[in-house]
């Protein structure tokens, strides 16, 4: 006669073994499933993601500015994927997320006061036409912070006129701003003479990051309100 304690165990033996043959069965009807070794997974291209860029709500403004100072961040497009983005007191002024940014030179206009946003603009210099942007910079109201950052192709339809107003505000690099390059400004009209707020990556295709683009640049900082 088998033992009750005997019993449980013949129970708990044939319970398990079933569950052992159902795992079987299941295991060789699904879709193999297969491990690579890690220098065999795939990787995503240089020109296909920025390792650099940030979620398009992500702002890096620096938290210790002084109390009569804006805090700021810009970033350059990545390539012609991702695109740029100005924020203000950790704001996002322009970007993708708030459908202002595009191909070109981006640009946003503060209020060298209050840090209130007076206006945005994005100008295609390649396929567009450079009057607008000329317009736009002429509109600038003494007393204004001007951001500026580049996306995909910047120049090519640039004019003296057009650099000798981006110069008027302050920058130092606007002349040597060419095809595809990487470049942000921060100036102002009535005050900045010349901006310290100023970075340009040449389009370089010995160094350049993606195929055809330099690597996006970012900077951030803080500007003394007018």
């Amino acid at each position: 006669m088998v033992k009750r304690r005997d019993r449980k165990k013949i129970l708990l033996c044939t319970f398990v073994s079933g569950i052992i043959v159902i795992a079987i069965v299941l295991l060789k009807t699904q879709e193999p499933f297969t491990v690579f070794p890690l220098h065999l997974v795939p990787r995503l291209e240089p020109s296909e993601v920025s390792t650099k860029a940030q979620p398009d709500g992500w702002c890096a403004t620096p938290s210790d500015c002084p109390s009569d100072h804006l805090s700021f961040y810009l970033q350059t497009g990545a390539a012609n994927i991702v695109a740029p983005k100005i924020c203000i007191q950790n704001k996002l002024v322009l970007g993708a997320g708030l459908m202002n940014a595009g191909v070109g030179i981006n640009i946003a206009i503060i209020n060298g006061k209050t840090g209130d946003v007076v206006n945005t603009g994005n100008f295609d210099m390649y396929s567009g036409e450079v009057k607008p942007l000329i317009d736009f910079l002429k509109s600038v109201e003494t007393g204004s912070i001007v951001l500026m950052v580049s996306y995909d192709e910047p120049a090519s339809k640039l004019n003296d006129e057009a650099r000798q107003l981006i110069a008027d505000l302050g920058s130092s690099l606007i002349r040597s701003l060419g095809f595809r390059d990487n470049w942000l400004f921060v100036g102002g009209k009535g005050t900045i003479v010349k901006s310290n707020f100023e970075k340009l990556l040449k389009n370089d295709n010995a160094h350049n990051k993606y195929d055809g683009w330099p690597e996006l640049i970012d900077l951030q900082g803080c500007i003394h309100q007018f």
